[in-house]
């Protein structure tokens, strides 16, 4: 298997503060899953209109995570993305990144919420094989902290080559999907760590 493209680390706090904002979160994840894409298309996708998607794809640009992409039909060049996913890496000690490393969680959080919810309605006009397909798990595990990184890396190298952004071989019947992973200490409503 070929190597996969490696993911932006952002460290950068103007940059998580504008990746913070819900509509650039959403911009950004749309065109990872599904390719390029007009700011009309984005904005029919999204739930915005095409000018305020458009400004907010140039912001993007301005910060190398989206660029333009050649038009087939010469009319409206579309957007793509220039990463295969985004790495924030260990939440940090200063109080003014760790905030801006939270806002790109919350907004990613409230748009997989968002698509978990677009899905659920949706349950009734999918293909059956689609809902067969589909599922929706969550685990309590008993693990260590290298257990855990071994895991998730594990997974990680499972899912990547699905990846749209990557995957050159999907076939014709092949759709995006989302896929969400969340691994943390549980914590209780005490306020800790389960041991």
């Amino acid at each position: 298997m070929a190597e996969l493209p490696p993911r932006k680390r952002i460290e950068d706090v103007e940059l998580l503060r504008a990746l913070a904002h819900p509509l650039r979160s959403a911009l950004l994840n749309h065109l990872t899953a599904v390719g390029p894409r007009t700011a009309s298309e984005c904005a029919e996708a999204v739930g915005s209109t095409a000018s305020n998607c458009s400004w907010h794809l140039r912001q993007l640009a301005q910060y190398g995570l989206v660029e333009r992409a050649d038009a087939e039909d010469g009319r409206e060049r579309p957007w793509r993305a220039r990463q295969v996913g985004l790495e924030l890496g260990e939440f940090a000690d200063d109080p003014g990144r760790r905030a801006a490393q939270l806002g790109v969680v919350g907004a990613s959080l409230a748009h997989e919420q968002e698509l978990t919810q677009r899905y659920l309605d949706s349950l009734e006009d999918l293909d059956p094989d689609w809902r067969a397909a589909s599922g929706l798990s969550a685990y309590a595990l008993r693990v260590t902290p290298a257990e855990l990184t071994r895991l998730t890396e594990a997974i990680d190298a499972l899912v990547r080559p699905y990846v749209g952004a990557i995957r050159t071989d999907a076939p014709a019947d092949a759709r995006p999907v989302h896929v969400g992973l969340r691994a943390f200490p549980r914590i209780e409503h005490s306020g800790k760590a389960e041991e």
